[in-house]
């Protein structure tokens, strides 16, 4: 790509679809590990097409919101991992509210299948994502 037209904001959003694919591959592994292991069967919600779009949108967003940061302060990476580190935390503990199923140990399943992908995805969009904007291997080679 002809590095004249790259500004923080493409940088940064196109990093953030980088990572967003990322995050959408290992939920998709994590996804059909689990629902191989454990026999669950409901896929109303959490399904290969939701996720494939779900995830990449989320990060997509995520990259718009980095670069508003990014542009905010020279704190603004430092704000913006602080950010998503505690959303990380408060879907993290409202997944275990989320009634999917009048069957208890289906709710527990869906409970299991739903917030590793949470933990993965805000770690990778909290961690992934500032560190990849920053290393110079990565920009050189991928972006």
């Amino acid at each position: 790509m002809d590095k004249t037209y790259m500004t923080p904001f493409t940088r940064a959003l196109l990093t953030s679809v980088f990572t967003g694919i990322v995050a959408t591959v290992l939920c998709l592994i994590y996804n059909i590990a689990y629902r191989d292991s454990s026999g669950f069967a409901l896929s109303d919600f959490i399904n290969v097409s939701s996720l494939i779009f779900a995830v990449n949108l989320i990060f997509l967003l995520i990259g718009v919101v980095y670069s508003g940061f990014l542009r905010l302060s020279k704190l603004g990476e430092i704000l913006f991992i602080a950010l998503l580190l505690v959303l990380t935390v408060i879907f993290s503990f409202l997944a275990g509210g989320v009634h999917r199923s009048d069957v208890p140990v289906l709710n527990t399943e869906f409970h299991h299948l739903l917030l590793p992908m949470i933990v993965a995805m805000g770690l990778l969009a909290a961690l992934g994502i500032p560190f990849l904007y920053r290393n110079k291997a990565f920009q050189d080679a991928v972006i």
